[in-house]
């Protein structure tokens, strides 16, 4: 029986999304566009939809609105400012049906997969609108000391195009409750979802509160660089996080910089097979590969390898790579042509390595950025399918004898995600856990991320901390107040 939702899809998409008015929000308003921008539809490379484009002019206005709407913003109560987001929740998913048609056709993933984002976007508002206020009162024999976090100023946010709803309001929630103002940029591989729910937000939140503009580096670079915003929100690659780093750094900015990953799983003999192989494959290989924390390389007890990955090439032999909108599909294209061609690249590479290919063997639309998911064995530890964050829809496996060298193998690398351990025997799993140098390890689960749960970055996957009371509270500016007693 064909889901529900898929009856919601238009016969002509493009002429749907052009009669939806989609623009930029600036100061509660459209924003006149520099220009416009096609949005291609990653299952043909067709256009799908224009969008407005802004500049470094474009940012410069977002940017005042925000700072001049910050006095008023800012002297709201966490109450009423929780009370906004949970507003803005709500309109979240009552506009579910337009927001996962939008975001299927500017991502490619499957309808089911949009729906369940813009979903979960509404519970992590709600989640992150339930913090309490940034306030500890220490002890002290002569005073009364608080600590108290006071807002910031205009956070300016820059989304990515894996997860373009649910990693933009996240950045939305955590610096609205905080009683900041912001600016978000949004991908200009992915800026349509952005777009509706700037426009949804505009009876919820004062003008200026919320500003949603499109653009590429040309307007990153005037968000991160503009004096008047006090933080940057980033989540993306590595490479980029530093060059916003290395800029922010002049203006002594505050950053919380979520960046590349590639996680390690940790598959002891004694694991449950067929748990490990449906859940890697959904958080991962079914989403293209593009979810910064899933499974990105497997590490396997020499006992089981063989198994395991018998048990893969089952999982994905029967795989259906197809149109997004169609409900038989079970995984769409890679969203964009530069991530496909570097994941093509590191396939070849492999495969001339003498690698093998464990793939999906139906057939593969003849256009669009279609690669069959795909788990790889013959690879050396140093190849750069290993070491490299792919995001894409691979999934090297590599035998190890002894649980220490694979521990020591998952640490290598510049990146520190996640990682997790899979066994029977929870309290083994957890000990090798604990020693995996990254922000979360999990044990028999991977990419278990919750909005209560906060998550920190390692290494070269980030600087700060996202989600739960600590992701609120990391935008805000401490302050101590200390009252000698009389």
């Amino acid at each position: 029986m064909t889901e529900p939702m898929y009856q919601d899809v238009p016969v002509d998409p493009a002429q749907w999304l052009a009669g939806l008015g989609l623009q930029q929000t600036v100061g509660g308003e459209d924003c006149p566009p520099a220009s416009t921008m096609d949005v291609p539809y990653p299952a043909t490379e067709e256009t799908i939809a224009t969008a407005p484009f802004g500049d470094a002019a474009t940012i410069a206005a977002a940017v005042l609105a925000a700072h001049s709407s910050f006095p008023a913003w800012s002297r709201t109560s966490w109450e009423q400012r929780r009370e906004a987001l949970e507003r803005f929740a709500a309109a979240l998913e009552a506009d579910v049906t337009t927001l996962s048609l939008i975001l299927t056709a500017e991502t490619g993933r499957t309808l089911r997969r949009c729906r369940s984002e813009v979903l979960s976007a509404g519970r992590f508002v709600r989640t992150i609108a339930a913090t309490g206020p940034d306030v500890e009162q220490i002890p002290h024999d002569r005073s009364s000391v608080r600590r108290i976090g006071r807002p910031l100023g205009v956070v300016g946010a820059i989304a990515p195009w894996n997860s373009p709803v649910l990693l933009a309001v996240v950045k939305v929630a955590n610096a609205l409750l905080s009683g900041n103002t912001l600016v978000l940029k949004a991908s200009p591989f992915t800026p349509l979802a952005a777009l509706r729910f700037g426009q949804l937000a505009r009876s919820i939140f004062p003008a200026g509160v919320l500003n949603v503009v499109n653009g590429d580096g040309v307007a990153g670079a005037a968000l991160v660089n503009d004096p008047r915003v006090a933080k940057i929100s980033f989540t993306g690659s590595t490479a980029t996080g530093k060059l916003i780093a290395a800029s922010a750094a002049r203006q002594l900015k505050r950053l919380t910089l979520e960046l590349g990953g590639n996680d390690a799983a940790i598959v002891l003999a004694d694991a449950n097979l067929d748990t490990f192989v449906e859940f890697s494959s959904q958080i991962g290989l079914l989403n293209c590969g593009a979810f910064c924390a899933g499974v990105k390389r497997v590490y396997v007890e020499r006992s089981i390898h063989d198994e395991l990955v018998d048990r893969y090439a089952a999982r994905l032999r029967d795989v259906v790579l197809g149109d997004a909108f169609e409900p038989a599909t079970d995984m769409g294209p890679i969203q964009n042509r530069p991530q496909f061609e570097r994941v093509l690249g590191l396939r070849n590479a492999a495969v001339e390595s003498g690698a093998t290919l464990y793939k999906s063997v139906g057939p593969i639309p003849d256009r669009g950025l279609f690669l069959a998911p795909a788990a790889v064995t013959g690879l050396s530890r140093s190849h750069p399918l290993v070491q490299e964050e792919q995001f894409g829809p691979l999934l090297p496996i590599i035998a190890f004898d002894d649980p220490a060298e694979a521990v020591i193998e998952a640490n290598s690398g510049p990146y520190g995600l996640g990682g997790s351990v899979w066994s029977a025997d929870i309290e083994r799993a957890e000990s090798l856990a604990v020693q995996l140098d990254v922000g979360t390890a999990w044990v028999n689960q991977h990419g278990a991320f919750e909005p209560a749960v906060p998550m920190p970055f390692a290494k070269a996957s980030g600087i700060g901390i996202d989600y739960g009371g600590l992701g609120v509270h990391e935008h805000s500016q401490p302050m101590v107040v200390n009252v000698l007693r009389p």
